[in-house]
């Protein structure tokens, strides 16, 4: 009789560890949004993941646990006010310092997904400059 193993819930959770360089000052929080699709992308309703630490002025470091195999971008600004939003001009220019996964901000607004996409099948240290 053949053994039939059944794995169930067993599924692999990663650890996901950013380092966060070129924070200004140790005022307000890192705002963290982790997206695993193209069509949400920066959309906050589409946020797979969202996380916040306090801001260290040099490099502040947060890890997000619990994260399945996937293909994932990273969008990060410094809330230095602490207003929980990121501040724009009228033109719709972040007026606070962002940073993505992979890519940075373009002439022409930011990157899209797929510059900033990254395979996730393991533990992984990722550094993003703001």
């Amino acid at each position: 009789i053949p053994f039939l193993l059944i794995t169930l819930g067993l599924t692999a959770q990663h650890k996901l560890i950013l380092a966060v360089d070129g924070v200004k000052s140790s005022k307000g929080a890192i705002m963290v949004a982790l997206y695993t699709e193209a069509d949400g992308f920066l959309k906050f309703d589409a946020v797979y993941r969202a996380e916040h630490t306090k801001a260290e002025k040099g490099t502040t470091h947060l890890s997000i646990t619990d994260l399945p195999n996937g293909t994932y971008a990273v969008a990060i600004f410094h809330d230095a006010n602490g207003n929980q939003k990121l501040d724009t001009n009228w033109l719709g220019i972040p007026k606070e310092a962002v940073g993505f996964s992979k890519a940075r901000m373009k002439t022409f607004g930011p990157p899209s997904f797929e510059e900033c996409s990254f395979s996730l099948h393991g533990d992984m240290n990722l550094t993003i400059s703001l």
